[in-house]
């Protein structure tokens, strides 16, 4: 087995040493992974080097996974960090594994409402309709480096209130995610209400890089009124939702992606009809976010510790995105 302190420090060399092929699917954000078989038993080397793909990547996608069952993507996830239980407010019958029956429609970083918000997710479609139901993610950290100066200066001292009690007509102007505030799935999620205040700049512990920490589990920017939180929240999304930042994946059959949860966000796409649409996560846990001067998190109310264990990571060697 390689060490941490022996490991290669070049991406083509990681590449290499974990047996595997990654091919960018776009510049800013997306790769696909090829030459490993899904499994729990993956080497330590394979393992380290599709961590660092999607460290550099922030999305990768594996095909033709079609042996991969709840069980192995569980074990699988196992190799790349600590799995979480479903959810700190939704159950499952394995508390493991959280079925996803639609698509969540509105833009989102999982989980953000809690203090330690999960490093990744692992995600395989089941049921796929005939058309329609992709997903899209959005890379956070290029929507940073792209901020003008100014801006950047700005929202490097922000600090956001995030919570799973959120207030879509409030903040957001989508009419179909202010519907899901009425339903009984919300009634569910908000069983036990959790609020964090967020740094709006994270740093990305394995890597360094900034990226910003939004999504609509943000309830308001500390300091700011609502109308204030409200037009600022849109000018810093549409930034991140750029076209340019985006990938957007047709699932197929075999098809298993993991994301970056500490730099993306995401949205299925509801444009399947009547069709059934369900896919399955396994999310692993992540560390305490912390500001570009080193302030970590701070929790209003909830303890999450139910949920997920708090699980740093170790900076890469020679990280080169």
């Amino acid at each position: 087995m390689t060490t941490t302190e022996s490991r290669p420090v070049t991406a083509a060399d990681i590449y290499a040493a974990g047996g595997i092929t990654v091919t960018k699917l776009g510049e800013n954000i997306g790769a696909l992974i090829e030459g490993v078989h899904i499994s729990g038993d993956i080497s330590s080397e394979t393992a380290f080097a599709i961590r660092y793909a999607l460290a550099t990547n922030k999305v990768v996608v594996f095909r033709g996974q079609h042996h991969v069952d709840d069980d192995t993507q569980y074990r699988f996830a196992s190799t790349l960090g600590s799995p979480t239980t479903t959810h700190p407010t939704l159950t499952s019958e394995d508390n493991r594994t959280l079925v996803i029956e639609g698509a969540a429609n509105s833009w989102h970083t999982d989980v953000t409402f809690i203090d330690r918000i999960p490093k990744a997710s692992i995600l395989r479609a089941v049921d796929i309709p005939p058309y329609g139901g992709a997903t899209t993610w959005a890379s956070t950290t290029a929507a940073y480096d792209q901020l003008p100066e100014p801006l950047k200066a700005l929202v490097e001292k922000l600090w956001a209130v995030h919570s799973n009690e959120y207030d879509y007509a409030g903040v957001h102007a989508d009419p179909k995610a202010r519907g899901i505030a009425a339903s009984n799935h919300m009634q569910n999620f908000t069983r036990i209400v959790f609020e964090t205040e967020h740094p709006v700049v994270r740093i990305h512990p394995e890597t360094g890089e900034k990226s910003l920490l939004l999504g609509h589990f943000v309830k308001n920017f500390v300091g700011l009124k609502t109308s204030e939180s409200a037009a600022l929240f849109q000018l810093l999304q549409d930034r991140i939702v750029r076209l340019e930042n985006t990938l957007r994946w047709a699932w197929t059959p075999g098809d298993l992606v993991i994301w970056d949860n500490r730099a993306t966000q995401h949205y299925g796409i509801a444009d399947y009809g009547d069709h059934k649409r369900s896919v399955h996560r396994v999310t692993l846990a992540g560390d305490i976010p912390v500001s570009v001067d080193n302030e970590p998190s701070r929790i209003r109310t909830g303890d999450a510790s139910h949920f997920s264990i708090v699980d740093p990571v170790d900076r890469f060697p020679g990280f080169d995105a």
